[in-house]
């Protein structure tokens, strides 16, 4: 195996893993070697990838995890510490979206929601992730913001600003804890057609959104998780603090 993908006997943490892009990486991650802990509050949904990795053996954990408890996200690296004995690897990528709403009619509650769930699960997530890597003297973690935290998203400003946070985060942390070779990294893509997207926009809404970007068309989780990938790599080790746009060079113009 290629060194620069090869994660034999890494332990990696994934939230939201029952589908998108969670799922996808949680099964590539688990084809270079690498030891796993999977969450969703989609109990059934990641059980069940759970079980197809583990028939072809695979050593994972699949628990319920719902990111805006901060007791489910300390559960989630207690099991990576007591099944595996460390944490090399955590992926903060639960996340919602919500439908086109413009900003003068963003409610309390939907602010709430985006809010709860994207930038307090992320913070959750982080703080329990690093209290273990502290101990190690190591660690990699990625946030999974979106373009919407580096840029405007007019009718989605709710998720924009969450999104912002998460960017705030990333930053925050890869700073603090860079000494403790701890790198806090973003990735940060454009619309990808995962089933978040496609739920909330038509096919003529995806058409439309399509024309905007230089590719002139959306991108594939699969294209999202090879960028993902090479963040991780256990190769890339003086990469920290950055967010990277995966946008079929939207973020260019």
């Amino acid at each position: 195996m290629d060194p620069l993908l090869d994660f034999t006997d890494k332990v990696a943490l994934i939230t939201g893993a029952a589908r998108g892009f969670g799922k996808l990486l949680a099964q590539e991650l688990a084809s270079r070697g690498a030891k796993l802990v999977i969450g969703d509050i989609n109990v059934e949904g990641v059980k069940s990838v759970a079980e197809a990795l583990s028939a072809k053996g695979v050593e994972v954990i699949a628990l319920s995890c719902d990111v805006s408890r901060d007791v489910d996200c300390k559960a989630m690296v207690d099991a990576a510490v007591e099944n595996f004995g460390q944490l090399d690897i955590a992926v903060n990528n639960a996340g919602v979206a919500h439908d086109w709403t413009a900003l003068h009619e963003t409610d309390e509650a939907l602010m709430d929601r985006q809010f709860s769930i994207n930038v307090k699960g992320v913070q959750f997530s982080m703080r329990h992730q690093i209290t273990q890597m502290l101990t190690q003297n190591n660690g990699s973690i990625l946030n999974v913001s979106s373009i919407a935290g580096i840029a405007g998203a007019p009718k989605v400003s709710a998720y924009s600003a969450a999104k912002h946070a998460v960017i705030g985060l990333t930053k925050s942390g890869a700073i603090e804890y860079g000494r403790h070779n701890i790198r806090v990294n973003a990735v940060c893509p454009f619309f990808t057609l995962t089933k978040m997207v496609t739920d909330m926009a038509d096919e003529e809404s995806l058409k439309f959104l399509s024309k905007g970007t230089p590719m002139k068309r959306l991108g594939e989780p699969e294209e999202i998780v090879a960028m993902m990938l090479m963040i991780l790599s256990p190769a890339n080790t003086y990469l920290t603090g950055q967010c990277i746009a995966i946008d079929g060079g939207v973020s260019a113009g």
